[in-house]
Formats: C-alpha cells, sequence, structure tokens
C-alpha cells in the first residue's frame, strides 16, 4: 500500500475535524464506498469517523437513511433533495456532527438528457446548516468520462465540500 499524500484531503479534513472534537458520518450511492474507504485510509481516523451507509438502492435511501418515499419518486435518486436527506439521515442514525452524502450517475449507462452520465449532487449537513452542490464530470468536449474518473471526481468533491465547510468557507 503506497503512504497518502500529505496534502490528500482525507487527511487534511480528519486533522480538522480531530482539532475541532467534530464526528463524521458518510452516506454513498455512485461511489459506492469510496469516500469512506479514503476516509478510513487515514491512521486514527476512528477519533473522528462514524460510519457510512452505502445506499445503493432506493428501498435502503427510504428504510435506512429516512429519505422520504414522496422525495424519491418526485425527483428521482440523483437530486439536490434526495443529496440533503441522505446527509441528514446519515447524520442523525449514526448521531454525527457532520452528515456527508453523495449521489450521481457513474455510468456508462442511465443518464438522460435531463440527468446525463456524469451528474452527482454532494451534500453536507450540520447543526448549522445544509448545503448541496451539483456536478455534472465530462471531458473538454463535453463527453462523459468512464465509471471509475466519476467516482474518483464525485469523492473528491464531496471531501472538498468538507473541507470548505471546516474552513468557514460555506456560511
Amino acid at each position: 500500500m503506497k503512504p497518502l499524500d500529505k496534502d490528500a484531503l482525507e487527511i487534511i479534513v480528519g486533522q480538522l475535524l480531530e482539532r475541532r472534537g467534530l464526528t463524521l458520518a458518510v452516506a454513498e450511492s455512485c461511489t459506492g464506498g469510496l469516500v469512506s474507504h479514503r476516509i478510513t485510509d487515514v491512521p486514527g481516523s476512528s477519533a473522528y469517523y462514524q460510519g457510512s451507509v452505502t445506499s445503493y438502492s432506493n428501498e435502503i435511501k427510504e428504510r435506512v437513511l429516512h429519505v422520504r418515499r414522496d422525495i424519491l419518486e418526485r425527483y428521482g435518486a440523483v437530486s439536490e433533495q434526495v443529496a440533503q436527506g441522505m446527509a441528514q439521515g446519515v447524520r442523525d442514525i449514526l448521531h454525527a456532527d457532520i452528515g456527508l452524502a453523495v449521489t450521481g450517475i457513474a455510468g456508462p449507462d442511465g443518464g438522460t438528457p435531463e440527468k446525463p452520465v456524469g451528474l452527482v449532487y454532494i451534500a453536507l449537513a450540520a447543526l448549522d446548516g445544509a448545503w448541496v452542490e451539483r456536478h455534472v464530470w465530462e471531458n473538454d468536449r463535453g463527453d462523459p468520462l468512464d465509471r471509475w474518473k466519476n467516482k474518483e471526481l464525485s469523492a473528491e468533491a464531496v471531501l472538498g465540500l468538507l473541507h470548505r465547510y471546516l474552513e468557514g468557507q460555506l456560511r
């Protein structure tokens, strides 16, 4: 196993979480556990990391994370509303200070003109508010990226959202 770069976001946010005495929980869909993997690659992450739910199905989003069925049916699993519900749900069920969530279409199939491959919503829920961002990952020609690259960029984006929150840039 290669050592982590000292500038890796998972190290930086881990140090910030630990310094502030905050805990974190993650709800993942399209990344399939990649965010959690990156967080737990950091030695000592158990000091701040509560755990995660990989909620690939709508049933798990609803039953475990308590995303309302009417929200899932009205907006779809890949939406701002569901990402926010996932972040709040994982924060609540795992008793964390901060909940992170990511939901999207990793591809290569499953996209539509309204929701293309590479579309992702990331969310953060904390006591002082909730934030959601929409991203569409594509190359310079506007073509979708491959599945792994979509997952990688999504994981980096959600860790980046957490970093900006911890640095006070989202207030």
